[in-house]
């Protein structure tokens, strides 16, 4: 086994490398999952409160304001289409690289320290606090004597946006695994991905027919919103098999020497192109919608239409391709150097990304008596949740037992 490893080493595998547009990127993301969990408290389809118990559909919206923000759905279904499939393509692209550097024991140490400690925070500190607002809104609705006792009647331990963490770390574990126990996968992954990326077109054919095939036939089968969960472990059912593409795509672009290199050059194919892919990204999205709202009709009417809504799915993981291209254009061309502003964003993502929905939560809350629109509310919320999380971020990361983490 040693022996295979250091024939994938001598391949030329590359070491991990600083990408200024990936970076800004990675925070951009970070910017938008914030946004997408302020606004939500304003969403114009959001279900009304309810109780503070099973079943927890409360989960997704903790804070139900009355007013709402006509337009921010296209945002939160925008949102909803890729920018978790794109955090998972972008976090496998050092996972290569890394294991090839460390090993596989040490680079699954070193993500259990980051990942899984992350996760313990997030999830075992962080969510009850992000929850409790969720609780005082429907406290009277509830009746129970106390938001402690409402939380561990749920049978469950809801852990917010912090579903990611442990997610991610089982696909490094899956990958760590795999390159301990048959590294010339790796190999082969390498190769594919330099055949796919030999011709764009093919890249783009492949990447098309895997995410149709990782997808469609799941939410023929399972209903495209059911999550599943044990405990504190949560994931959108018909979603991880498309995440788990992600990962893996993220990881064999990674594997190809030079290539994230090349694909995100400045002058690249991809970057000269990016007002061509913001064309093309909006005519797609437009599709989806216009599917999306069609079949949305009919359900309403009682009228089946199993038809319309696969269409709807498969333009979903569609959208998602053309618009991740899109963005990764687009940093490419716009952030080829980075400004101080950017880098403090990057060091401090992964916080903003682990403490933002507590402060979210409790900022929705804050609102509920403000009689303000809607869309200013959404506005005040998503400001001031980007600006103290960064705060909260940059002060935790100074202290040295959540230096590792952070």
């Amino acid at each position: 086994m040693k022996n295979q490893t250091d024939n994938i080493q001598a391949r030329g595998l590359p070491t991990p490398e600083r990408h200024a547009a990936l970076d800004a990127l990675r925070s951009f993301l970070t910017l938008l999952v914030i946004a997408h969990h302020a606004v939500l408290a304003y969403f114009i389809y959001a279900p009304p409160p309810g109780k503070f118990a099973q079943p927890i559909y409360w989960a997704a919206f903790p804070i139900t304001d009355a007013a709402k923000a006509q337009g921010i759905d296209l945002l939160v279904l925008w949102n909803d289409s890729f920018f978790m499939a794109l955090m998972f393509l972008l976090s496998g692209l050092f996972v290569g690289p890394g294991l090839v550097r460390k090993g596989a024991g040490h680079f699954f140490r070193d993500r259990m320290v980051r990942l899984g400690g992350a996760f313990i925070l997030g999830a075992g500190l962080l969510a009850p606090l992000a929850y409790l607002p969720a609780y005082l809104q429907r406290a009277e609705a509830t009746g129970s004597p106390g938001f402690l006792t409402a939380w561990l009647q749920l049978g469950v331990w809801p852990a917010g946006p912090a579903w990611f963490l442990w997610v991610l770390l089982a696909f490094c574990a899956v990958a760590a695994l795999v390159f301990a126990i048959a590294p010339r996968v790796f190999a082969a992954g390498e190769r594919f991905a330099g055949w796919c990326f030999a011709s764009p077109w093919r890249g783009l054919l492949v990447a098309l027919a895997a995410v149709l095939l990782a997808y469609v036939p799941m939410a023929h089968f399972v209903n495209p919103m059911h999550w599943s969960g044990w405990g504190v472990f949560f994931f959108q059912t018909t979603r991880l098999p498309l995440y788990a593409l992600w990962f893996a795509a993220g990881v064999m672009l990674g594997l190809r020497n030079g290539l994230v290199r090349d694909l995100m050059a400045f002058n690249g194919g991809l970057a000269r192109r990016w007002i061509g892919w913001h064309i093309a990204a909006g005519l797609v999205f437009i599709g989806f919608v216009v599917v999306l709202v069609v079949s949305a009709i009919k359900t309403s009417r009682g009228v089946p239409a199993p038809g319309w809504a696969l269409g709807a799915g498969a333009l979903m993981v569609v959208s998602a391709v053309i618009t991740s291209i899109c963005l990764l254009a687009t940093f490419a061309r716009k952030w080829s150097v980075e400004t101080p502003l950017w880098a403090s964003l990057r060091r401090n993502a992964f916080g903003m990304y682990l403490v933002h929905y507590a402060i979210v939560t409790w900022l929705q809350y804050a609102l509920l008596a403000v009689e303000w629109p809607g869309l200013l509310k959404a506005f005040v919320v998503t400001t001031l949740a980007i600006l103290f999380s960064w705060i909260i971020a940059a002060g935790l990361r100074r202290l040295p037992v959540l230096k590792s983490i952070l």
